[in-house]
């Protein structure tokens, strides 16, 4: 009986042992790991406070109430239609805010404000960024819409190669013409994105058309790297 019992606590003993030895390498395991995450964090926090804080590059100021004045003086009515002048003229009474940026065409003296959106308020105001294309200063094709009788009458004037600028909020970017097509209003792949950042003008053709324009007019110019 001695002998068994004598068995029966070494047993226990070593049990305990195997306990005790598997609880302190488990605490050991733990307090390394420990370890290792605090140096690793450490060692992230000085490399991050090492990197030089970059100077945020100054956000060029979105179009001004004076600059938008300016563009309205050197509206150009001469082409106009004679119903689209008088919808213009209202549609100066009506605030519409500032528009999302300025549109030159400085071949054909064309100043125009661009506002979001293509309703007849703001085409009469001016041009309309079309909804679901890229936005105005962003990657991408850009989607402009303007009236034939008024503002983008004078696209029949232009040609491959002219240049198009845009002033944004973020900048102002120049936009060369290489392609004229037209197209029937169903044609909407050419307001398609692809690999190239481009604007694309689009009016109702022809120009001088009596009654509701069959055809679209589309002007697509690609951007050039900013200087």
């Amino acid at each position: 009986m001695k002998n068994i019992e004598r068995i029966l606590w070494i047993a226990g003993l070593l049990l305990l042992a195997v306990a005790l030895f598997g609880w302190a390498r488990g605490a050991y395991l733990s307090r390394r790991d420990v370890a290792r995450f605090e140096q690793a964090q450490a060692a992230e926090e000085a490399r991050l406070a090492a990197i030089p804080t970059p100077t945020p590059t100054p956000t060029p100021p979105p179009v001004t109430a004076d600059e938008l004045a300016e563009a309205d003086a050197s509206v150009n009515t001469e082409l106009w239609a004679a119903g689209r002048i008088d919808q213009y003229k209202e549609s100066l009474d009506v605030d519409t805010g500032l528009p999302l940026a300025l549109l030159r065409i400085p071949k054909i003296d064309l100043v125009v404000p661009v506002y979001e959106g293509t309703t007849d308020l703001i085409l009469n105001r001016g041009l309309g960024r079309i909804v679901g294309t890229a936005q105005l200063g962003e990657s991408g094709n850009c989607g402009i819409a303007g009236h034939r009788d008024g503002f983008f009458r004078k696209l029949k004037d232009i040609g491959p190669g002219d240049q198009i600028e845009l002033q944004t909020i973020t900048g102002n970017d120049t936009f060369v013409v290489d392609n004229i097509t037209i197209v029937k209003p169903e044609n909407v792949d050419v307001l398609s994105q692809g690999e190239e950042d481009v604007i694309t003008l689009v009016t109702c053709y022809p120009f001088y058309f009596v009654g509701s324009a069959p055809k679209r007019y589309i002007v697509r110019a690609v951007r050039t790297p900013r200087g």
